[in-house]
């Protein structure tokens, strides 16, 4: 890889110069490899781009986490989701078929490539990026965020990159699949940063044996309370509402954890909000009335929120509590005319998550066709309700 001659910016540009694609796709989880199958059989000259590895978000998940939809419903661009035992997929094996995915299409997806700006150029957009060290969210992404990470926004020197090297894409549309699980939805409380209070489950062995307290009472916390049970840790679910939300939670988690509720082997704590977290306890205000928890980790399973620089950069209209971007849903068209969103990147900051992988493929179709003027022979067809993760 050569480089290119410093700018009179002071950046570097790697490969001599820009490089000029019709379509941009920016984001490789399921939905953005899906994109980018039907361009590639559609003959659409693209460049797709991953500020991590392939589906990177699934990267930062516990080790065995299973996916609560079936394989059908998460399986992409007509490629068979064949999962041991005809369970749901876990999440190392919906990341190996994505790699087959990606092997079966020949894709090419250029990884831990960021995204850093982006705008119109006349009738073009121009985007820049650098390497990046992983992916966008993630516990890697936070420590970034909140100044950990010592080069910040996941940049990444050395190799073949110098710390001030940039690339140049000039394509006439951009579709963004960027997700949007990017950031915890943070509590705000003293304590919150310490090093045993966490927004992100680790391997449930590393809590064996030990005191758990468990923020968030939706299918996240329900679930790692499970888990972290069965690892033999000691768990307390702490919630803010006064009972469990059973319509919200998945069907076969609730009736296992009001059992563990009821036999007294899972804690819980429920009306209480968490005021502070100290070393070895967790302080809860429940009633007017505050109280201790004993506790040697504290996994705050809030939820995750949007990261919405990419929308700002291109000027995407954002609107509502959720702040999801403004588009088309016959074209998936933003309100920036040649940007596209797909997958759950159109719920933005999800409150009640409604957008899923299974309802996201006429996402495809539609982008497809908006792009091309004419079916490329995506599925569209069958459209899933969707079943909520959070």
């Amino acid at each position: 890889m050569s480089r290119g001659v410093r700018s009179g910016g002071g950046v570097r540009l790697l490969n001599c110069g820009v490089e000029q694609f019709e379509v941009a796709i920016v984001g490789a989880g399921p939905i953005g490899l899906e994109t980018a199958v039907a361009l590639r059989r559609a003959g659409v000259s693209y460049v797709h781009l991953e500020a991590g590895a392939i589906g990177s978000t699934m990267g930062w998940w516990a080790p065995g986490t299973r996916y609560f939809s079936s394989p059908e419903r998460i399986a992409i661009a007509g490629v068979p989701l064949v999962v041991a035992g005809e369970e749901k997929a876990t999440r190392e094996e919906y990341l190996r078929y994505l790699r087959q995915v990606a092997l079966e299409f020949s894709l090419e997806v250029r990884t831990f490539e960021r995204v850093v700006d982006t705008g119109r150029e006349g009738d073009r957009f121009l985007l820049r990026t650098r390497r990046s060290a992983h992916g966008v969210g993630g516990p890697a992404e936070l420590a970034d965020v909140l100044g950990a990470g010592g080069e910040g926004r996941g940049a990444c020197a050395g190799g073949a990159w110098g710390a001030d090297d940039f690339r140049i894409y000039s394509v006439r549309s951009v579709v963004l699949a960027i997700g949007n699980m990017h950031r915890p939805r943070m509590l705000g409380v003293p304590g919150e940063r310490l090093p045993h209070a966490s927004h992100y489950l680790e391997d449930p062995h590393t809590y064996f044996g030990k005191r758990v307290v468990v923020v968030g009472g939706r299918n996240s916390g329900v679930e790692a309370a499970i888990r972290l049970h069965r690892a033999g840790a000691w768990v307390t679910v702490c919630q803010r509402r006064a009972e469990l939300e059973r319509e919200r939670i998945k069907y076969w988690l609730l009736p296992e954890l009001e059992w563990l509720i009821e036999k007294e082997m899972i804690g819980f704590a429920p009306s209480s909000e968490v005021r502070e977290i100290r070393p070895d306890v967790v302080i809860i205000e429940r009633d007017g009335r505050r109280s201790e928890i004993a506790a040697d980790f504290v996994l705050l399973l809030t939820g995750y929120v949007q990261d919405p620089a990419l929308f700002g950069m291109l000027g995407v209209e954002l609107f509502g509590p959720e702040r999801r971007p403004r588009l088309d849903s016959a074209t998936m068209q933003s309100s920036v005319p040649g940007v596209y969103i797909a997958g759950t990147a159109v719920g933005g900051s999800q409150d009640r998550t409604r957008v899923f992988i299974e309802n996201s493929h006429e996402h495809v179709a539609k982008i497809a066709r908006a792009l091309t003027g004419r079916d490329v022979g995506v599925r569209e067809a069958v459209v899933f309700e969707g079943l909520e993760e959070g």
